[in-house]
C-alpha cells in the first residue's frame, strides 16, 4: 500500500514522502496514529495545501525535543530493588520503571521512549540507556540499580 507520510517516521521517510509499506503496517499503525494517509488525489491535494503548517509543527516538536534532551542528558537515576546476596534481582527493572523514575524527577518521558537493547536489567548494576524523545533526538541517561535488603 502506498501512503503519504504526515510526520517523520524512523527508518521509513520524512514528512511528505510517498512510500510503499505493507498493508497491515499502514492500516494498524501508520494511519490510525495519524502518521500517514493513503495516496489518493484528494489526500495529495489536502497534504499540499497543509504542507507549510505540517512542516512548522514538525519543526516545533523537534526544537521542544532538543530542549528536553539538553536537560535530560547526563541525568542519573537510582532504582532500588530487592536483590539476593549474589547481586541478582528478585524481578527486573524494565522500561516502565526507568520512565517512572524519570517522571519522578519531573521529566515527561513515556516508557515507549526508553530503549533497552539488552532487555530488562536483572542484576545490581549501572548502565547507560537511550531515551528517544524524537526520531532525530536521543538523550542518554545513567541508570543505577541498587540492591535493598
Amino acid at each position: 500500500m502506498q501512503v503519504i507520510l504526515m510526520d517523520k517516521v524512523a527508518k521509513l521517510g520524512d514528512l511528505g514522502d510517498v512510500v510503499k509499506v505493507r498493508d497491515g503496517y499502514a492500516r494498524n499503525f501508520l494511519i490510525p496514529t495519524g502518521r500517514a494517509k493513503r495516496v489518493t488525489p484528494e489526500n495529495l491535494a489536502v497534504f499540499e495545501a497543509r504542507r507549510a503548517e505540517l512542516e512548522k509543527a514538525a519543526a516545533e516538536r523537534l526544537t521542544a525535543a532538543r530542549t528536553v534532551a539538553e536537560k535530560l542528558e547526563g541525568v542519573t537515576v537510582q532504582i532500588a530493588r530487592k536483590a539476593g546476596v549474589d547481586g541478582r534481582l528478585f524481578g527486573s527493572v524494565s522500561t516502565g520503571d526507568i520512565a517512572d523514575a524519570l517522571v519522578a524527577q519531573s521529566f515527561e518521558v513515556d516508557k515507549s521512549m526508553v530503549r533497552m537493547p539488552d532487555g530488562p536489567v536483572k542484576t545490581v548494576s549501572e548502565g547507560q540507556y537511550e531515551i528517544a524523545l524524537h526520531s532525530d533526538v536521543v538523550a542518554i541517561v545513567t541508570v543505577a540499580v541498587v540492591g535493598e535488603s
